[in-house]
This record gives C-alpha cells, sequence and structure tokens, in this order.
C-alpha cells in the first residue's frame, strides 16, 4: 500500500528527486504541482503534452513557479523521433541525414538551433543525442536514429550536438549507453543482447560515448541491453560492472545517468518498475525516466516508495541514493544558472520561419538528398502525381502520430496529388487503378527490412517504369526507378526537399 507522506523527510525527497515521470495532459495537473513541492526536481515530457510553443512555455512556467530548478526534460531528437512537433513532422533532419552531410559544423548549427526552441520553452533537458553506432542494418529501434555505421563518424558529430545543444544552456543526454545499434530487438518489447568481444565494443559501441564524455556531456542514458561480455546477467540499466564500474571509474564520466524508459518490456517483463529502479539506482543510475507509457501519480508514488524501503531494509545504500539526488541537483542547477542568462532569440511564441537559423534544418534536409536518375529519363513533375505510401509498422520510439512522407509537400507544389496508404497485403493493381494515368511517387522506408515493401515495390517499377522512388529510411537497397531519391530520414523537411527534387523546384 501507497504511504503518503505529508511532510517529506530527507530520504523522501531524495527518492522523488532521482524521479523524472510524464502525466497526461497540456497543463500541469494539481498532483504532479503537489509532488514538486515535496521533492521532485524533474518532470519529462512527451508529445501529449505540446500543442504550441506558447502552451508549452507557459506549461514550462507553471512548473517553475512552484519550483524554481525543476529540470524539464523531453525526448526531441528532431527527425523522426520529435515531440515539439509531433502533429506535424520536424522541421530537423534527424541524425542520418546529418551524417550523411558529414558536416560537423552543420550538425552543431542544427542542435543549436533546436536547443534554441526548447530553451526558449522553458526545456533545459534533451534525452539527445542518440550516440549509438547503426551497425546492424536490420535494426528496428535505432536506424535513422543514428549518424551511421562508422564509429569515428558518429563520435564526431556526437561531440558536435552535445556542443550545439549545451552551447545554449540545453543539458544533452547522449544514449543509449553503452550503445544500441548492433540490436536486431527492440527493447521496448523485449530484451536486446550484443554478443561481442570487449575489443569490439571498445572501439564500435564506447567510441562515440567517450568522445561525449571528453566533449562535456552533461548527461548519459543507458540502455536495456544484455552485453554478455561486461555482463552476462543483467542488462546495462541495472548492471554496476557497466554503470559504475565502466561509465564512472573507466570513461570518467562525473555527470548524470538517467535510465531510459523503465516501463520498456526489457526490464518490466522481467524485474518490474519498482524492482528494475531501485536495481537501477543501486547500480550507478542517477535518474529514474518513467513516463511514455505509465504517466500518472500513483506510478511516482510506487516509485518513491520502493527506493525509501529498499533504503530501509540495507538493499540500497542511504549514501548511494543521496549521492544520485545530488548528481541531479547539481544539473538543475546548471541549467537554472544557464536561464538567469537568458536566451537570444525572440520569444517563445515566435512563428516559425522568423527567427534567426529557423532555415537550417531545411538546409541540411536538402543537403542530405542522394537522388539516382534511372535509365529511363526523368522529366520533373508538373502535373499532380498519385503518391503511393508503402507504410511499415511505426517503432514505439517515433510513435505513429507524427507524419511522414511526401504527400503534403508535393499538393503544396501541385495542388491535386492524392495519396494511398498501403501495407504488407498491398495490391499492385489496387495502386495502378487507385493512380490511373497520373505518374507515380512511391514512398518506401526501410524497404530492405521489409521484403513485402521491395517485393510490391518491384512490381510497381515493372508495370511503371516511369515511376519516381523515394526512400525515407536507411539507403541500403539499390536504388530503383526513372528517379530515386534517397533522403535519409522521414522528418516533414525531408519530404520537402524530395517534393523540390521531384518537381525541378
Amino acid at each position: 500500500m501507497t504511504t503518503l507522506a505529508t511532510a517529506p523527510d530527507t530520504l523522501t525527497r531524495d527518492a522523488l528527486t532521482v524521479l523524472q515521470p510524464g502525466f497526461v495532459g497540456t497543463t500541469a495537473p494539481d498532483w504532479l504541482l503537489r509532488r514538486i513541492g515535496e521533492g521532485l526536481s524533474s518532470v519529462g515530457l512527451f508529445g501529449r503534452n505540446i500543442v504550441a510553443p506558447g502552451q508549452l512555455a507557459a506549461l514550462t512556467a507553471r512548473l517553475r513557479a512552484e519550483r524554481e530548478d525543476v529540470l524539464v526534460a523531453i525526448d526531441e531528437e528532431g527527425g523522426d523521433v520529435t515531440r515539439l512537433e509531433v502533429k506535424e513532422g520536424s522541421s530537423f533532419p534527424g541524425n542520418y541525414a546529418l551524417g550523411t552531410v558529414d558536416d560537423v559544423e552543420l550538425t552543431r548549427a542544427v542542435a543549436r538551433e533546436l536547443g534554441r526552441r526548447l530553451a526558449e520553452c522553458g526545456v533545459d533537458l534533451n534525452w539527445a543525442p542518440s550516440a549509438d553506432v547503426n551497425s546492424n542494418a536490420d535494426n528496428p529501434v535505432i536506424g535513422v536514429r543514428s549518424f551511421g555505421a562508422d564509429p569515428g563518424l558518429v563520435a564526431r558529430h556526437t561531440v558536435a550536438y552535445v556542443d550545439g545543444l549545451q552551447s545554449v544552456g540545453v543539458a544533452a543526454c547522449t544514449k543509449h549507453f553503452p550503445g544500441h545499434g548492433d540490436t536486431n530487438v527492440d527493447s521496448h518489447h523485449a530484451l536486446p543482447r550484443i554478443d561481442v568481444d570487449l575489443d569490439t565494443l571498445h572501439a564500435r559501441e564506447l567510441a562515440p560515448f567517450r568522445a561525449a564524455i571528453a566533449a562535456g556531456t552533461k548527461a548519459v542514458m543507458s540502455a536495456h541491453i544484455l552485453l554478455s561480455a561486461l555482463d552476462p546477467d543483467r542488462p546495462a540499466t541495472l548492471s554496476p560492472q557497466i554503470l559504475t564500474g565502466l561509465l564512472r571509474r573507466e570513461l570518467g564520466f562525473e555527470g548524470l545517468i538517467v535510465t531510459d524508459g523503465m516501463e520498456m518490456q526489457a526490464i518490466s517483463s522481467t524485474y518490474g518498475i519498482e524492482r528494475g529502479s531501485v536495481l537501477a539506482i543501486a547500480a550507478g543510475a542517477d535518474a529514474i525516466c518513467v513516463g511514455g507509457g505509465l504517466a500518472d501519480e500513483d506510478t511516482v508514488l510506487r516509485l518513491r516508495d520502493a527506493l525509501v524501503n529498499a533504503v530501509r531494509t540495507g538493499e540500497l545504500p542511504e549514501e548511494r541514493l543521496a549521492d544520485a539526488a545530488a548528481r541531479v541537483r547539481a544539473l538543475a542547477a546548471w541549467t537554472q544558472a544557464h536561464r538567469a542568462r537568458g536566451v537570444s532569440g525572440p520569444g517563445a511564441a515566435q512563428q516559425e520561419g522568423t527567427a534567426p537559423g529557423t532555415e537550417v534544418g531545411l538546409v541540411a534536409a536538402r543537403r542530405a538528398l542522394k537522388v539516382t536518375p534511372g535509365e529511363r529519363a526523368h522529366e520533373p513533375l508538373t502535373t499532380a502525381p498519385y503518391v503511393v505510401s508503402f507504410t511499415p509498422v511505426a517503432n514505439f520510439a517515433v510513435g505513429d502520430e507524427t507524419p511522414w512522407g511526401i504527400a503534403a509537400e508535393l499538393e503544396r507544389l501541385l495542388p491535386g496529388t492524392t495519396t494511398g496508404s498501403y501495407g504488407a497485403e498491398a495490391s499492385v493493381d489496387a495502386v495502378l487503378a487507385a493512380a490511373g494515368d497520373r505518374r507515380v511517387v512511391a514512398v518506401v522506408r526501410d524497404a530492405h527490412r521489409h521484403p513485402w515493401m521491395s517485393g510490391a515495390l518491384d512490381a510497381l517499377v515493372a508495370a511503371r517504369p516511369d515511376t519516381v522512388v523515394v526512400e525515407m529510411g536507411l539507403n541500403e537497397s539499390a536504388p530503383r526507378g526513372a528517379l530515386h531519391i534517397a533522403t535519409h530520414g522521414a522528418a516533414r523537411v525531408c519530404g520537402r526537399a524530395a517534393a523540390e527534387a521531384v518537381t525541378g523546384r
């Protein structure tokens, strides 16, 4: 049974301090404000909490009216994973596009502008960037969220991203330590494992994290993955060998260690979120991220009480919990000092397109395009086409709320453009019937991972050789069609850049 604290003691306040929970709604519920008053030091925001910059600024201001130094965190990677623009699609391409361009100054500029927008809205901790080396092209959850498959490239762009965010007072949280790239399982659904030797881990997975730590990343997020060479029994989030031994002692990281979402099945289905949270803090984590799926007061109280009880029974050393809470407060002090200095630029309600640097995302998306002409001559589209969207199931990190593709952008350039969405049961005959005599633009995402998609695309191109193909995931398949455009991500700006290439504008 949950114990309600009316006058929280130091132990209870420390337990609340290490939690980073979410909530439902676009205004702060009373229970959240009450717990902030009792010691809760962090709040996590998701797409469900955001409708507009002005609303977000008002929300964060209300949180800080309760406690001036509360940390407001968000999972805003840009690209496919956006919370600021969850209903429209991101104004910034993701990591894969930036890694494809391989201009660290561009990456730094994108991260700086993204960070500026976050800071203006009162958000000061970003659970980004992803520093995973995407060495497995079949990875179902990382993919275009990674800068690429080369450790050196990922390392230098991770550093640039950290620099860009932190230059405007938004703390970077480099993830998913010690590297989620070489997995073929999504940790939202099960526990992935990586079975490679220590030399490979140090040369590949750990290289970007080592660089991020040297660059001063304020936080690191752990991964719910099993690395048998480091700890054959517990996932990284719960492993003292990995969090304390490797990250703290060997790599020398002194900042905040944040867990990935504790309700993810890799943890919750085996340990439960209460037991998992106790083990994570004991292993060396400082902050418990929860709220993507469980976003209510009862969850906060359950985790608070699990930590308090673990200290009282001797399972969790009190000094470990106190140290974790102190690290949360230290990061809050850093962000508060930056807020006090202010963020340059227009106010939070400024409209997109008028603030300095807002076009940097589109510039990056255009530079990331790879356009490959087919054997058949391609003339830019001048009349409204039929857009065929072959749509895979979205992974949990991306979600299914955020639109993707190029139909909306083509409609803007060529009024009358229509679209159809097709899944694994796609019938090419149905596509051709819907298209009629219009030019066809086929949009795919990670076609190499979906045999049904590749098969449907091949059949479509065979029937209509003048088809334009736009790949918005990993560019692993051979180019096909009269024109093949690889965007290296599915952000809104990637769609806009592709539409410009299709129409020659």
